[in-house]
């Protein structure tokens, strides 16, 4: 993919549109990466208002599409609005003749009105999934990736996830030490796989007093995370039966308390992978996991990517590791 177009409309987002410039539009083929053609493409007319507070003139009209090997979609700012039949019209030819179709954020939501996402998987930002799900009952959506794809048709998460899409097309085209050097100008990580998790949310504790009165118990777990906590021994530390200490936990918390602990075994264990040389069985035993094979396996379903390969990618190790890794 050498020819890249990226389709601007109005209210487009400035940050995803900045994304795709910023992988595809600079010259660094003197750091051996390979020369682009960006082209961005829109429709004719007076300039096109994006957001936040930017206007943009394409320098070619939809037509200009028409010899790019890849179409990048950018977000808009809302995806309520129709799409305008000329996109939809633009992004069904670019497809049919071979290209590949790219969605950043909520430019999922251009594709799907194009039909292109009909019978595939596909995502957005976390904040924009049941929109699109409800809007495109067609569209499996997967709330829970970075970016998904079958080769032709790809859609991302929102902001940084968008990055990282851009960066794995560029590798699946011109392989990983290109992608690498590109990561490296833009000073971000070069590897995240699409399958990782957007995110994990970490419980936010009210503070102590009436309406919270597990806080403290919290506190002891997360200072004692290896220990071999079970409901009963958490109830009668709390002094309440287990249905009461079930019920009141998840009203503070939001979760179980076995699945509120699990979360946070893998949140330590991911601390510990980025900022620490210790051996994985050594990080398993320190978080509560009781072999590593156990931790492989929830930190896998949880974040996406198995520890050894998240060591990899999020890890302290010097950035020439990284890059032998990543070829």
């Amino acid at each position: 993919m050498r020819c890249v177009g990226v389709l601007v409309t109005e209210h487009a987002r400035v940050f995803d549109y900045a994304v795709a410039t910023e992988v595809w539009g600079l010259d660094r083929t003197d750091r051996g990466v390979p020369a682009f053609d960006l082209r961005t493409c829109g429709p004719r007319g007076p300039a096109l208002s994006m957001r936040p507070g930017v206007t943009c003139v394409p320098d070619h009209g939809l037509d200009g599409l028409d010899e790019c090997d890849l179409v990048v979609v950018p977000g808009i700012q809302d995806p309520a609005k129709p799409v305008h039949p000329d996109v939809v019209t633009a992004l069904r030819a670019a497809h049919d003749r071979g290209a590949t179709v790219a969605s950043l954020c909520s430019g999922a939501f251009l594709l799907a009105a194009a039909g292109l996402l009909d019978g595939r998987k596909a995502t957005a930002h976390w904040l924009d999934v049941e929109q699109l799900a409800r809007r495109y009952p067609e569209v499996t959506v997967d709330p829970n990736v970075l970016f998904v794809g079958d080769g032709t048709v790809w859609t991302s998460a929102g902001v940084a996830a968008g990055i990282d899409l851009c960066l794995d097309l560029v590798r699946r085209d011109h392989g990983a030490a290109a992608a690498a050097e590109i990561a490296r100008t833009m000073v971000t990580a070069p590897f995240r796989p699409g399958g990782q998790a957007q995110f994990i949310a970490r419980p936010v504790p009210t503070g102590r007093g009436p309406t919270d009165s597990l806080s403290g118990l919290r506190e002891r777990i997360l200072n004692d995370l290896t220990h071999p906590w079970t409901v009963p021994e958490l109830a009668n530390l709390a002094r309440m039966s287990e249905r009461s200490f079930a019920r009141r936990f998840a009203q503070t918390t939001g979760d179980t308390p076995l699945q509120w602990l699990l979360t946070q075994r893998v949140l330590a264990a991911q601390h510990l992978l980025e900022v620490s040389d210790l051996p994985i069985a050594a990080i398993a035993r320190r978080c509560g996991f009781s072999t590593p094979l156990t931790m492989r396996h929830h930190f896998t379903r949880h974040v996406g990517l198995p520890p050894r390969d998240y060591r990899l990618a999020f890890g302290k190790q010097p950035q020439a590791q990284r890059d032998r890794t990543a070829r």
